[in-house]
C-alpha cells in the first residue's frame, strides 16, 4: 500500500486542533487523529467539529478502549470517526465488541499493543481477533520515566521489523520518534506514519509546536509519499 501520513492532534483545545489540522492537510497529511488529550478535553463534540470542518478526511479516534467496546466505537462512529483504537490489554471480549461495532458501522479498528510484555504476540492476537491495523506503541509515561532514570529510552523501532513480519495487516509505529525515525518507518515495512509529539506537538505543553510547521510538514510528507508502494503481509 502507499504510505499514509497521520497527524496526531494531541491538543486540548478544539479550535487549535482544527487550525493545526487545516495546516497539516494543506501540507499533504492524509489522516487526522483526534488524540487522547483532545478527546478527553472535547469529547464527541471534538470529533463532530473535526468531521464538520473536514468532510471526507479519515479521522482516527484514539480512545484507547479498555471496556465498553461496542458502545465507545459506536459513539465515535456516529460522531464521524472512521477509525477507533482498542488496547491489546483489554479483555478479548472487548476487542471482539469493537471489531463487531466496526463491521456494523463501517469503521476500521486499530489494535494498540502498548504495555504488553510480548508486543509481537499481542500484535498477532489483535490481528486474529479481527483488527484492521496494528499500532506498535511505546507509551509517553514509559518513555519519560525510563529516560528520567538515565536509562536508554525504548523506541517502537526496536521491534518494528518483527511486528511487521508477524502480521498481515498494516502497522504503524508510535512513541517518541524523531523526525528522522518517523520518515524511515516505511523502510521497516510500516506504511502508516504518525507525526505527533514531539515532532509537531510540544510534548510538555500539549500545544502546536513553534516554528514553520506547515513548511516542515510539507517536506516530511513529500519524502514519505516518495517511497511508493510498501508490501503488507507475507
Amino acid at each position: 500500500m502507499k504510505p499514509i501520513v497521520q497527524i496526531s492532534l494531541d491538543l486540548t483545545n478544539i479550535d487549535e486542533a482544527v487550525e493545526t489540522a487545516a495546516l497539516a492537510l494543506r501540507a499533504g497529511v492524509d489522516w487526522l487523529e483526534a488524540g487522547t488529550p483532545l478527546i478527553l478535553a472535547e469529547g464527541l463534540h471534538g470529533i463532530k467539529k473535526l468531521r464538520g470542518a473536514f468532510p471526507g478526511v479519515p479521522i482516527v479516534a484514539d480512545i484507547k478502549t479498555m471496556d465498553g467496546g461496542y458502545l465507545e466505537a459506536e459513539m465515535m462512529a456516529k460522531a464521524g470517526a472512521t477509525h477507533v483504537v482498542v488496547m491489546a490489554r483489554a479483555h478479548e471480549e472487548t476487542i471482539k465488541c469493537v471489531v463487531k461495532a466496526g463491521l456494523d458501522y463501517g469503521i476500521k479498528v486499530m489494535g494498540d499493543n502498548l504495555g504488553c510484555p510480548d508486543m509481537i504476540g499481542a500484535a498477532k492476537w489483535l490481528e486474529d481477533l479481527g483488527c484492521d491495523f496494528i499500532v506498535h506503541h511505546i507509551g509517553y509515561d514509559e518513555r519519560r520515566g525510563i529516560a528520567a532514570r538515565g536509562e536508554r529510552m525504548p523506541s517502537p523501532l526496536d521491534q518494528l521489523r518483527e511486528v511487521v513480519a508477524a502480521v498481515n495487516i498494516p502497522v504503524q509505529a508510535v512513541g517518541g520518534l524523531s523526525l528522522e525515525q518517523a520518515i524511515r518507518c516505511p523502510e521497516y515495512g510500516a506504511p502508516l506514519i504518525v507525526l505527533g509529539a514531539p515532532l509537531t506537538i510540544d510534548a510538555d505543553a500539549f500545544k502546536t509546536a513553534d516554528g514553520d510547521l506547515e513548511s516542515s510538514l510539507r517536506l516530511i510528507c513529500e519524502k514519505i509519499h516518495a517511497y511508493g508502494e510498501i508490501p503488507v503481509g507475507k
